[in-house]
């Protein structure tokens, strides 16, 4: 991380149960910036001995942190989160070196770190029970008392992809540190650095010894031994679909929560403000390169409006500006790999091929690639039903409302939909048929405040991430009953 603020070494070795300690192999790998491929940090490569550890910590964390009152494990957030608030722009210049977006939106990813965490430290302590009206249920009188308990699954594992490397570590980190359980983390092999600097901070905080872990390396190696180890009770995984149908198959009985792809819909509809439609789609597709779960990826516009639409659209994607994510101006950086950025060309290439016009952008350069509009699609093509995670939107016009809804749902995903326009009663519409897990009217579906319950349906996953959702997967309720 040479020039941009670093840990206190740029070096990073395992975090075993709270200590740092180096790989059981003494193994490291360099994390490489991909803008210019310059080194930006070093970290240790874990195997499945340091897995163990890990393991074995956690069994030990796990029994003192369940413990803990849940005000001690708030007040150790809170902490936490103090420490975050100081070190924001720190953080955001780590996110920008190993991630490759621009500095800006780093740095209001970094920044949104303490308010995650004291958001779970305040649901962390609100585990409520119900009282139970036994004698509700014939056969049994006023002689017994029933209630529910919450108490922590006890060990953890979060897995995290590489594309919001601080946004989605915490959002698994603090709720499961927060309701009381041990933690292994398992970030991005592309970006390893954010994480570690994050758990510095729940270390420096005074989290007991045992309770949390990173342990950094390849997903092959560490991974399978994280998820199908028995003493693992919950698996919180954000990444590809083809990776959550092998979580699925080797985890075993442990409780899941699975945030996959998505190839998520907005709809343009006869009544929209085409210039606020079109400036929201022109952040929305290309935020973070499109490297995001919620990018806009597919545009449904009734065909009265498409022409004036795209009017308005293309000058606005047009402006997008590419460039070294530390310049003042950049607002596209380069994808995380130019293997992802040759993926993206591609996909571009074959919706032309198959009839679709390119508008503008799709032209790569290293692992960067300019912001592409792709017309004229139909949603049966491959750039409509497979994750394109790249900075372009694929537009199919449509004639009618129920076209719409049918293009809406015409993917294997469901994650997120957005609707400009339309009469109040085909929002109504829009809400009850579109199958997705969020649906917004009046915005593209890149939004999420951190409390709200967010995950897919169909192909995009199950469970729900979001603070108190996810203190709610990462508790199990206990029923108990008195007898007299």
């Amino acid at each position: 991380m040479s020039n941009h603020g670093t840990h206190e070494h740029g070096n990073f070795g395992l975090l075993i149960g709270g200590e740092w300690r180096e790989a059981a192999t003494g193994a490291r790998g360099e994390v490489r910036s991909p803008f210019d491929g310059r080194a930006v940090g070093e970290v240790a490569l874990a195997n499945e001995a340091d897995v163990e550890a890990a393991l074995n910590a956690a069994e030990r964390g796990a029994a003192v942190w369940r413990r803990t009152p849940a005000h001690e494990r708030a007040a150790i957030l809170q902490r936490a989160a103090n420490l975050a608030d100081e070190r924001a722009d720190s953080i955001g210049a780590i996110i920008s070196a190993e991630n490759g977006k621009p500095l800006g939106e780093a740095l209001g990813e970094a920044r949104r770190s303490g308010a995650i965490i004291r958001l779970a430290a305040h649901e962390g302590t609100q585990l409520y029970g119900d009282s139970l009206p036994l004698d509700a249920n014939p056969g049994t009188g006023q002689n017994k008392v029933g209630f529910t308990l919450r108490q922590p699954v006890g060990i953890v594992v979060a897995i995290t992809p590489f594309n919001y490397p601080a946004l989605l570590v915490l959002h698994k980190l603090a709720p499961a540190l927060a309701a009381g359980n041990a933690v292994i983390l398992k970030p991005a092999g592309a970006t390893p650095l954010t994480a570690l600097a994050l758990a510095q901070l729940f270390v420096e905080a005074g989290l007991p010894e045992g309770v949390l872990s990173v342990v950094t390396g390849s997903g092959g190696t560490i991974g399978d031994a994280l998820v199908s180890d028995a003493r693992v009770r919950k698996i919180s995984f954000t990444g590809s679909t083809g990776v959550g149908e092998r979580i699925s198959r080797l985890a075993g009985i442990k409780k899941l929560s699975l945030e996959l792809g998505a190839s998520s819909p907005t709809l343009i509809l006869p009544g929209a403000d085409l210039e606020k439609a079109a400036t929201a789609v022109a952040a929305g597709g290309y935020v973070n390169g499109g490297q995001v779960c919620i990018s806009v990826q597919r545009v449904i516009v009734h065909s009265d409006i498409e022409r004036d639409f795209l009017d308005a659209l293309v000058p606005k994607v047009e402006a997008i500006r590419m460039g070294d994510p530390f310049a003042t101006g950049t607002t596209l950086g380069p994808l995380i790999t130019e293997r992802e950025a040759e993926r993206v060309e591609r996909s571009l290439a074959q919706a032309v091929s198959e009839g679709a016009q390119l508008l503008t952008g799709g032209v790569r350069d290293g692992g960067f690639v300019s912001p592409a509009i792709v017309a004229g699609v139909h949603t049966r093509q491959a750039i409509a039903q497979e994750e394109l995670f790249g900075p372009a939107v694929a537009v199919t016009a449509v004639d009618s409302f129920d076209a719409a809804i049918e293009a809406a749902n015409g993917t294997p995903y469901g994650l997120a939909a957005g609707v400009f326009g339309g009469t109040l009663a085909e929002g109504i519409r829009a809400m009850r048929e579109i199958d997705a897990g969020s649906v917004h009217l009046g915005w593209t579906p890149l939004w999420r405040a951190d409390l709200m319950p967010y995950g897919g349906f169909k192909a995009s996953g199950y469970g729900k991430e979001g603070v108190r959702s996810t203190v709610e997967e990462m508790t199990e309720v206990k029923t108990v009953i008195m007898h007299s």
